[in-house]
């Protein structure tokens, strides 16, 4: 009897688990065909478009000759003649080093600050809760670029508005983070620091800090990498760094300088992934992507 029970409830379990994946799938499909009438997706547009970006990728790839690889920068054909401009490019990808990882120390700060207040377990009430919580959704829901453009017309070209606009965002970004960190950590420290007399102050630095932080490091590492390609886009608006750079080449149609850039720009965020996975991995112990 007890088997048949269990049987005739599997079954039901069964059924009504593909009720809901078919469902589900019916939902995706109507919403993928719903999407594509709204935004008029021409499929003959989209197949005539294909060839013209294979043209374009053909251009832009250097003209390197086996005899020639490594002649000096008058030699056409040479590594050399194609970054003739190294210096200036690795200058300018200096800067967009710099203008992300300031941006990322300056918004992490920040954003751990925030996330005390911004976390229902630490906040110290409601009213702090929420509106650090409204604060930081304004922050991430505005993109980096338009940041960087409203900055880009208050203080003009440079990289001092990129550094704004990624600073606000990765605030109001890893503020959330961090603040969902805080509330699902353990209270028991927090409460035996509170019942031994601890001041907040000493709760949080104490209680909850030490078995949150290799958290908060890990969010800090992935994004400064965000925050990497990030500043290169940012340069699109003029708000300084590689991009700025790789936008007046687009536009001038210098095409070779346009892959030697953006070969440069893929070879450091790939290095900048690679060592930050290393820090992730060796260092806090969290996994590398």
């Amino acid at each position: 009897m007890n088997e048949i029970i269990l049987n005739s409830h599997n079954k039901s379990l069964i059924r009504k688990k593909r009720f809901w994946n078919i469902s589900l799938i019916a939902i995706i499909l109507i919403g993928i065909i719903l999407s594509s009438i709204i935004i008029d997706i021409n499929s003959s547009n989209l197949l005539n478009g294909i060839p013209r970006l294979g043209d374009y990728v053909s251009q832009i790839l250097p003209s390197l000759e086996s005899s020639n690889l490594f002649l000096s920068p008058k030699d056409q054909g040479s590594i050399a003649y194609w970054y003739f401009n190294l210096p200036k490019y690795l200058k300018l990808l200096f800067e967009t080093f710099n203008m992300a990882l300031l941006a990322t120390i300056v918004g992490s700060t920040l954003a751990l600050f925030l996330s005390f207040l911004a976390a229902k377990n630490t906040s110290p009430n409601s009213l702090v809760f929420f509106t650090i919580r409204r604060i930081l959704e304004f922050f991430r829901g505005v993109p980096e670029i338009i940041f960087a453009i409203l900055f880009v017309w208050v203080l003009g070209i440079g990289p001092l508005a990129g550094i704004i606009a990624m600073t606000l965002h990765t605030t109001g970004s890893l503020g959330k983070l961090f603040s969902e960190v805080h509330e699902n950590s353990n209270n028991k420290p927090i409460d035996a620091l509170k019942a031994s007399g601890g001041n907040w102050l000493s709760e949080m630095k104490f209680g909850l800090l030490p078995q949150v932080l290799p958290n908060l490091i890990s969010y800090v590492l992935l994004r400064f990498e965000i925050n990497i390609r990030a500043s290169t886009i940012l340069g699109f608006v003029g708000a300084g760094g590689i991009g700025q750079e790789l936008y007046l080449v687009i536009n001038f149609n210098y095409y070779e300088e346009v892959s030697a850039i953006i070969l440069l720009i893929i070879l450091t965020v790939i290095s900048i992934d690679l060592f930050s996975g290393y820090l992730r991995k060796n260092i806090i112990g969290v996994e590398n992507d």
